[in-house]
């Protein structure tokens, strides 16, 4: 089961809005608000409008928050209704969402960072207790990190960590070798012209600044390249077994330029650059055949991080894992 963060999803709601006309040109548009809306705090809403700023469907002006569309539109100010945003018949899910959001990032940060160690149980109350959810909250939590090949179920239906080592990292790039960049060509004509520009801008422009780069910012180009890029696929099958091979991306996401740093010389942006340039171009064959070379020498590279973590870093005791 792909996690997709509470922010993809306000950012979908809001430019689904705007390109059917229901945020007018000219709308503004509030933190406060569109949060109490959703149900939500405000960060996920700040990423939501920063995206949706980045695409050019928003803007900044001189007063407090966005307006839909260019400063140029005036200035509209009503107020933005469920109905508007047509949440009405998602409210209780986004609700359900944010519960587990609050604690996921934290679990499924010790739950990586505990699986390059060997494998462990994870008790589903004690989590509950440690996080003060309710039992169904960690479930659900637990579920999710499942479906990304970081958890199973033993014999017993106890909860326990899958190792994550060198073996299971040469499988599982094998395997995404295998399938990625047939869930790319399949992929591709789904894909906004506007989006994949806007997503080559943005690797262009952190290759400019490398390695001044954020931990978030180089996690977001990983899901950019191998999540985003392969999701309008019609393979539902295929992205299913693609979703347990996203440990590998778990890994990165917490580790590197935050346990380890930045390398100061590392051709991955250039390499998803050039896979994003063919696909601009429509040239679906070549992207899949570029996507399969930057896998291939991203093998040893993540192989070689995992070493580098293994040997300096140790696990705090956290209650729930044991």
């Amino acid at each position: 089961m792909a996690v997709e963060p509470l922010y993809q999803r306000f950012e979908r709601i809001l430019a689904r809005s705007i390109h059917a006309g229901r945020l007018e040109p000219g709308t503004v548009l509030l933190e406060g608000p569109l949060a109490e809306m959703f149900g939500s705090s405000r960060a996920p809403v700040r990423q939501a409008l920063a995206a949706l700023r980045s695409a050019n469907l928003i803007s900044r002006f001189e007063g407090r928050g966005h307006i839909v569309g260019s400063r140029r539109a005036g200035i509209r100010r009503v107020s933005v209704s469920a109905a508007m945003l047509d949440v009405e018949p998602q409210a209780r899910e986004l609700r359900k969402s944010f519960a587990w959001e609050k604690i996921y990032e934290a679990v499924e940060r010790a739950i990586i960072h505990r699986s390059a160690f060997g494998r462990f149980r994870v008790n589903e109350v004690e989590l509950a207790r440690h996080h003060r959810v309710s039992r169904g909250v960690a479930r659900d939590v637990l579920t999710r990190i499942e479906g990304l090949g970081m958890l199973e179920k033993d014999e017993r239906q106890r909860w326990t960590i899958v190792p994550l080592d060198r073996d299971r990292l040469v499988n599982l790039y094998e395997l995404r070798e295998h399938l990625e960049p047939a869930a790319l060509r399949h992929a591709l004509p789904s894909l906004a012209p506007a989006w994949l520009c806007e997503l080559r801008h943005r690797l262009a422009s952190q290759i400019a600044v490398y390695p001044r780069v954020s931990a978030k910012a180089l996690d977001d180009l990983e899901f950019d390249l191998h999540v985003r890029c392969l999701a309008p696929g019609p393979n539902r099958e295929l992205l299913a077994a693609l979703a347990k091979t996203r440990c590998v991306l778990t890994l990165s996401k917490h580790v590197l330029g935050v346990e380890i740093d930045v390398p100061q010389s590392d051709p991955f942006m250039e390499e998803h650059l050039r896979v994003v340039e063919a696909m601009v171009r429509g040239d679906a064959h070549g992207a899949a055949a570029l996507l399969h070379e930057h896998l291939q020498s991203s093998r040893p590279k993540v192989i070689e991080r995992l070493e580098r973590f293994r040997r300096g870093f140790t696990p705090a005791h956290i209650p729930y894992i044991g």
